[in-house]
């Protein structure tokens, strides 16, 4: 019997594992559920059948305006942002080939949160107030992310190309000192920029509107595309530098390109979201127990998976200490913090 089947997409057809294509169904069918269940969740509460006809447009006023206006813009940013730190995480972990690896530890993350605060404290005015659109936040979150990735890669190339050891090691490096220069802006900056930045550093979804939705959909979806385009080059990285270049691949070009990928999915993600911790870091982990290590697989259940921990975790953050409305950051870090741990644990030798 085989192990594979055919699927026809328009003039194309593409051969896929049963076994990954049974994995990749069921993530997404406890993604969709989650979401379905989340969207009914709250101090409203609001039955499973009643939110599937609200999404179709058939249900009663405060179900539409609840579920479509107030719960489904977090939700999507949600699958959004979980979805695309993850695919950052398992590029990095590709490139780099380490399984501590992420967003959070080569100081992306940080690097966005830098231009986050140092934006909120240029912007704003005597009496406490921004100066310019806070719709700028996120392009500003973006661009501290990307010209963070662009920095480390610069500091780690060597006449011999950029070591993955020395990328890890100059990342964790800078982002201590980045941290350092926030902790500090927040300090002296205004009040309000502490309040703000905080709920951002932990990383929320909540106030996430439509306009927003909008402006990242594009990103992630036209990154992700972009990003299969290049499987078989991060299946190449994960050979090693030497087993890759006798191969044929252009090793340190094709790292400068899967780089800037990771970092441009990280930096719009966190742009939106605030730094969630530890997605990128576990998400890949798990996947890779359930699919193995081709890329061609692992990016979308990654994807899955990040997607599902942060949908969960802000379920937890909205609920559990209602009518507080808690920073879905926290309970992937609660989760993430001792999960790093026992990779550390693991991976002592």
């Amino acid at each position: 019997m085989s192990n594979y089947t055919n699927i026809k997409i328009w003039k194309y057809k593409i051969v896929i594992n049963k076994k990954y294509l049974k994995v990749i169904s069921l993530l997404t069918l406890v993604l969709i559920s989650l979401a379905i269940l989340s969207l009914g969740m709250g101090q409203m509460k609001i039955w499973p059948q009643d939110v599937i006809k609200a999404l179709f447009g058939y249900g009663e006023y405060m179900h539409d305006l609840t579920v479509n206006d107030f719960r489904m813009p977090r939700i999507l940013l949600s699958i959004l942002a979980g979805a695309g730190l993850a695919m950052s995480g398992a590029i990095l972990q590709g490139i780099i080939r380490n399984p501590l690896a992420s967003p959070d530890i080569i100081g992306i993350t940080a690097g966005a949160a830098l231009s986050t605060v140092g934006f909120l404290v240029a912007f704003s005015d005597r009496s406490q107030a921004l100066t310019v659109s806070i719709h700028w936040l996120p392009f500003a979150s973006l661009v501290g992310a990307v010209l963070m990735g662009i920095f480390v890669y610069i500091l780690a190339t060597t006449k011999n190309g950029v070591q993955p050891i020395k990328l890890v090691l100059i990342g964790v490096g800078l982002s201590a000192a980045v941290e350092a220069v926030t902790t500090m802006l927040m300090t002296f900056g205004p009040i309000h920029t502490a309040a703000r930045a905080n709920i951002w550093l932990t990383g929320s979804v909540n106030g996430t509107n439509w306009p927003e939705i909008a402006t990242v959909t594009p990103w992630i979806l036209g990154l992700t595309i972009l990003l299969f385009f290049f499987i078989s080059q991060l299946n190449m990285q994960s050979l090693g530098d030497d087993l890759a270049t006798n191969a044929g691949a252009t090793v340190q070009k094709d790292r400068l390109i899967l780089l800037v990928l990771a970092t441009a999915l990280a930096g719009g993600s966190v742009a939106f979201a605030g730094g969630i911790g530890f997605v990128g870091l576990m998400a890949p982990h798990i996947a890779k127990r359930l699919v193995g290590s081709v890329f061609g697989a692992l990016i979308p259940v990654s994807a899955l998976i990040g997607a599902i921990i942060v949908v969960i975790a802000d379920l937890i953050a909205r609920t559990a200490f209602a009518p507080q409305d808690l920073p879905a950051g926290v309970f992937t870090s609660l989760i993430g913090a001792p999960y790093f741990i026992y990779l550390l644990f693991k991976t002592r030798k």
